[in-house]
C-alpha cells in the first residue's frame, strides 16, 4: 500500500455531536482491500450487537477501493449497515460519481453515526465537513406526492455548486417515513437500492450527503499504469457482451429469460409473460430510448433512460417529458411480475418509485404479493384504503405505492416492512416471494438461483450468480447435485468479494481476472499474490456471515415459499429437501 495514499484515511462523522475526525487505517485496507472488505470490518467495529436498525447506534458506512480513479469500471461505492428490512446485514452498491468523489475527497471510507436533533444534510468538501439545515428539504410535497428526490437533488445542486468532482446522495419521502426498503438516490439515475439504506438515513434525520473531491491520486509506475489501463479499456470496449450492455442494457435479457420460462410473471404464477414484446429491451430501445448514461470512468454506458411524454391534465397540447431509467430488474419487478404490458404505464410506475425513493425490486414484489392476497380475499378493499388491486393495472399500483409511504391503514404499515412481514400478519406465505427477508430478483431458473438467494450474504442474485449456473448446467447437459451447486456458488461468491472490495462493477467481472487485478494493483504500488487475493475473498465472506450469525441469522430458519417448487423451471423439478441439503453443505464449508 502506498504510504501517502489517501485511501487509508477513514472519515468519522458524529451526527449527534456534530463533530468529525479522520483516522489513518492502513492496516485495515491492507487486510481487506477496500469496498466490501473494509466495510464489513468497520461494521463489526461500529455496530453493537443487537442494535436497532433504526436507532442512532446503527452506522452508515460507505467504502471505496484502491482502483477507483485509476481504472475503468472501478466506480462503485459500497454501503454497509444493519438492514431495517431484514434485521441483518445490509449491503448495497451504487455507481455514478460517488466512489470517485469520496476517493478524490481524500478518503477510503466514511462512517456516519448518531442521530441529528433536526433534519440536516452533510457536505464533505475534502478536509471540511459541514452540517447544513435541511428543514426546508424535509417533507417537501406537492399535492398527494409527499416528496421528490429529484427536487431535493435540484436544490442541492444549486446550493452546493463549486469546483471538484461532486456526488449528491439523498432520500425521498420513503426514507423519511422509514419504509424498510427505502433507497438512497445518488446523482439522478443510480441508487443504493436494496435493504433499506434510505430508512437508515431517515431515522438519523439525514436528508442528503454531498461529497466533493478535488485531490489527485499517486501512481507508482506511470508506464505500467498506462499499459494496464489501455489493456483493460480495450478488453471492455471490444467485448461483445459489453457492447450489448451499451446497445440494449441489461434489458436485453428479458426476452431470453422469458423464452426459457424463467421470467417471474404475476407473482410467479408463471415463468413466462405472454406479452413480453411490449416491455422487452428491444421494444424499449426502439420506441422509448432517450439517452444512455455512464458511471464515472466507464466506457460502456449501460444505463438506459426512456423519454416519456405525458400530457398535462385537461390540456392535451402540453406535455412534460420525463427521463426514466429502466433495466432488466425493473422490467421484471414492475413489468412481468405485476402483469403490466403497458410500457408507458410501467415507466410511470418506475418514475413514481424514483420520486418516492423506494427500492424498485422490493416495491414490485410487494405489490405482486398484495395483488394475489387481494385476489384470495386475505385482504379487502378496506385494508387497501379503497384500491382494487389487479394484475396489469399500473395506475392503481401508483396509488398503492403512495399509500405504502403514507400508510393510512394497518395493511400499508405492514406492507411498508416487506412481504415477509406482511405475509406473517395477513397470510399468503406460500406465495410471499422473499428470501432471508429480501424480495426475490427476477430469475426463476432453478435451484442454483434460489440457493444463491438463500445463502448469499445479502440475498441477491449478484452474490453468486446462481441463475447463470442453472443456465450453464442445462446447456452442458449436467445434472447438478446439491453439493456441487453449493460448492460452485461458494467459490463464486468468495471471488465476488474481491471484486466488490476493489469496487469493480460486476458487469466487468469477465474483464478483471486475477492476472489483470494483480497487474493493475502493482502499477499503483500495491503488491499481492494470487493466493493472497483469493484468501482475502474467503475471509471477507466469512466475516459477513459472522455478522449475520451474531445478529440472529440461521440457515435452518430460512423460509422457502412453496410457490418456487410448483412452477416448472427449465432445469427440471427440485424440492425443499434438495435445497436444504445444499444449504447444509454450504454452511459446513463456509
Amino acid at each position: 500500500m502506498l504510504a501517502n495514499d489517501p485511501l487509508c484515511r477513514v472519515l468519522y462523522v458524529d451526527l449527534n455531536r456534530r463533530r468529525f475526525s479522520v483516522k489513518e487505517r492502513p492496516e485495515l485496507f491492507e487486510k481487506a482491500l477496500g469496498g466490501s472488505g473494509v466495510a464489513i470490518e468497520l461494521l463489526h467495529e461500529e455496530c453493537p450487537e443487537g442494535t436497532d436498525p433504526l436507532g442512532p447506534e446503527n452506522p452508515i458506512i460507505l467504502a471505496v477501493g484502491p482502483m477507483v480513479g485509476h481504472y475503468p469500471m472501478a466506480s462503485k461505492t459500497v454501503a454497509m449497515f444493519k438492514s431495517p428490512h431484514t434485521g441483518n446485514l445490509g449491503e448495497s452498491h451504487a455507481g455514478g460519481r460517488s466512489a470517485n468523489a469520496i476517493r478524490m475527497a481524500g478518503y477510503g471510507a466514511i462512517v456516519i453515526t448518531g442521530k441529528s436533533s433536526m433534519p440536516i444534510y452533510l457536505v464533505i468538501d475534502n478536509d471540511h465537513v459541514y452540517f447544513r439545515d435541511a428543514a426546508a428539504l424535509w417533507g417537501m410535497h406537492s399535492g398527494y406526492v409527499e416528496s421528490s428526490a429529484y427536487s431535493v437533488g435540484s436544490v442541492l445542486r444549486r446550493r452546493e455548486s463549486g469546483s471538484g468532482l461532486r456526488s449528491i446522495m439523498r432520500i425521498g419521502i420513503g426514507g423519511e417515513r422509514q419504509v424498510s426498503y427505502a433507497s438512497v438516490i445518488t446523482e439522478t439515475y443510480r441508487h443504493f437500492g436494496r435493504l433499506g439504506l434510505g430508512a437508515v438515513f431517515g431515522s438519523k434525520l439525514l436528508k442528503a450527503l454531498v461529497v466533493t473531491g478535488k485531490n489527485s491520486l499517486p501512481v507508482a509506475d506511470r508506464k505500467a499504469h498506462r499499459n494496464t489501463y489501455d489493456a483493460i479499456f480495450q478488453t471492455a470496449t471490444q467485448s461483445p457482451k459489453m457492447k450489448k450492455y451499451h446497445e440494449l442494457g441489461t434489458a436485453m435479457g428479458i426476452q431470453s429469460m422469458n423464452n426459457i420460462f424463467a421470467l417471474p410473471t404475476r407473482n410467479l404464477k408463471s415463468g413466462r409473460f405472454e406479452k413480453i414484446e411490449s416491455i422487452s429491451g428491444e421494444r424499449m430501445a426502439e420506441d422509448f430510448l432517450g439517452r444512455r448514461v455512464a458511471c464515472t470512468h466507464c466506457p460502456v454506458a449501460c444505463v438506459h433512460l426512456a423519454a416519456l411524454r405525458i400530457p398535462y391534465p385537461n390540456d392535451p397540447y402540453f406535455y412534460k417529458t420525463m427521463m426514466v431509467g429502466y433495466d432488466y430488474e425493473l422490467a421484471y419487478s414492475n413489468g412481468s411480475m405485476l402483469g403490466i404490458s403497458d410500457a408507458e404505464g410501467m415507466l410511470q410506475l418506475l418514475d413514481e418509485i424514483e420520486t418516492l425513493g423506494l427500492d424498485a425490486m422490493s416495491s414490485g414484489v410487494a405489490l405482486a404479493w398484495a395483488t394475489e392476497a387481494f385476489e384470495n380475499n386475505l385482504i379487502t378493499s378496506e385494508d387497501t384504503d379503497g384500491l382494487e388491486l389487479s394484475f396489469g393495472d399500473a395506475y392503481t399500483y401508483i396509488h398503492a405505492l403512495r399509500k405504502i409511504v403514507v400508510q393510512p391503514t394497518d395493511f400499508y404499515k405492514a406492507l411498508a416492512r416487506g412481504v415477509d412481514y406482511a405475509s406473517s400478519v395477513y397470510g399468503g406465505e406460500n406465495f410471499a416471494l422473499a428470501f432471508g427477508g429480501n424480495e426475490m430478483p427476477g430469475y426463476h431458473t432453478g435451484p442454483g438461483a434460489y440457493l444463491g438467494y438463500i445463502t448469499g450474504s445479502r440475498h441477491s442474485h449478484l452474490d453468486s450468480g446462481g441463475y447463470s449456473l442453472d443456465q450453464k448446467a442445462v446447456k452442458q447437459g449436467i445434472n447438478m447435485l446439491p453439493q456441487a451447486i453449493a460448492d460452485q456458488l461458494l467459490k463464486e461468491e468468495s471471488w465476488r468479494q474481491v471484486l466488490t472490495s476493489l469496487v469493480v462493477c460486476l458487469f466487468a467481472r469477465g474483464v478483471y481476472d486475477i492476472e489483470t487485478i494483480i497487474n493493475a494493483l502493482s502499477a499503483i504500488g500495491i503488491e499481492y499474490s494470487a493466493e493472497e487475493i483469493h484468501q482475502i475473498g474467503k475471509t471477507i465472506l466469512k466475516r459477513k456471515h459472522e455478522f449475520k450469525a451474531r445478529e440472529g441469522f440461521a440457515f435452518e430458519k430460512i423460509r422457502m415459499p412453496r410457490r418456487i417448487f410448483t412452477i416448472p423451471t427449465h432445469t427440471g423439478a427440485f424440492d425443499e429437501d434438495f435445497l436444504r441439503e445444499a444449504i447444509t453443505y454450504y454452511a459446513e464449508n463456509l
